[in-house]
């Protein structure tokens, strides 16, 4: 891990490794070249990466295909899925989702990245920000705009490296997840094959939105597993760490503060998987998924701050695996939608 951060990014042999032991397909069907499990496998997956003391960022870097590839499964173009989704999954290929814009973050229907129709291509003109994977990714899927202002206008369109006029502007410095690289975006007259679109022109939102859901869902399961892996280390500093003669554990204040570690942890862990099964019947969960990412960052943040606090000087020092989880949880209320974004798709949704 501290090799993989001090390089600001994870070898791309791991994704070769993590195929051959099927954790990149296992969420995926069998038929795109995935193992066939479901949004709950990809659950378990994280939790015993983090449980096991890898990071948030690692999650982020190995699995970020989970935000780069699902629109091009569910369109069905097997095209995309024989050039993109298998090698992807197989480890051969590493993709990444670009949406946010200098100018534009959970505002996806303002986007101003564009791409013009020109016979069988698309010359694509803008910038993309805060791109996760960004730096070492072989493709982007990328939201540009195709047709007038709104959410109308935005499609899907799958951009490959290599092709002329695209480039990482910059390779950006982050407080946390410091194994994902995150870029920096350039597309100056870039060529895209009109066969790279994703779905059909001007359903880009619906198909940015409709997968949000799942990628809340998959933050906040990063939220409690944070909290969790936390939740345990402070446990066992506790028990170890002796004060005026005795651990830690025999101080009141520390059992209570440990015992609402415990509490918030365990509510967002099971709301999060309850809201995942019922997603999977096919229920609506828009309203629910912003609950589970708002439950679970809220758990995270609470959890990490008092590790660090129990931990004291030592929870301070980068060589603590509390410090790093501290800095890595800062991202979740602000990816995938904002908290303040959350509160009012929530308002929205309650008729406020």
């Amino acid at each position: 891990m501290n090799e993989w951060e001090k390089a600001g990014e994870v070898p791309r042999s791991l994704h070769e490794k993590a195929a051959a032991l099927g954790i990149l397909g296992a969420s995926y069907p069998v038929e795109v070249g995935g193992q066939g499990g479901d949004l709950l496998t990809g659950a378990v997956i994280t939790e015993e990466l983090i449980g096991n003391g890898g990071s948030s960022g690692l999650a982020a870097a190995l699995m970020g295909h989970g935000i780069a590839v699902p629109h091009m499964i569910a369109g069905g173009n097997q095209d995309l899925i024989d050039r993109f989704v298998r090698p992807t999954l197989a480890g051969k290929k590493i993709g990444s989702l670009a949406i946010t814009e200098p100018n534009t973050g959970s505002d996806v229907a303002s986007l101003a990245t564009r791409a013009e129709r020109r016979g069988d291509h698309y010359i694509v003109n803008g910038a993309k920000t805060f791109i996760t994977g960004g730096c070492r990714a072989d493709f982007v899927t990328t939201a540009v705009r195709t047709g007038g202002e709104g959410h109308h206008g935005v499609s899907l369109l799958v951009i490959e490296r290599g092709m002329a006029g695209f480039s990482v502007a910059r390779k950006l410095d982050k407080m946390g997840w410091l194994c994902s690289d995150t870029a920096e975006l350039s597309f100056q007259d870039v060529r895209v094959p009109a066969s790279n679109l994703v779905g059909d022109e001007g359903t880009g939102f619906y198909q940015i939105m409709r997968n949000f859901v799942t990628e809340r869902i998959g933050l906040a399961v990063h939220g409690y597993a944070i909290a969790q892996r936390c939740l345990d280390l402070a446990i066992s500093w506790s028990r170890e760490r002796k004060t005026f003669g005795k651990p830690l554990t025999h101080r009141q204040v520390i059992r209570h503060k440990l015992a609402e570690m415990a509490r918030q942890t365990e509510v967002a862990r099971e709301y999060t998987r309850s809201v995942s099964e019922r997603w999977m019947k096919g229920e609506d969960m828009t309203l629910q998924a912003a609950y589970a990412k708002n439950t679970a960052v809220k758990a995270c943040d609470f959890v990490t701050y008092e590790a660090v606090q129990i931990f004291g000087g030592t929870g301070y020092m980068r060589e603590s695996e509390v410090e790093r989880h501290f800095r890595d949880a800062r991202i979740l209320s602000i990816g995938g939608g904002a908290t303040e974004i959350m509160n009012e798709v929530i308002a929205a949704r309650i008729g406020l």
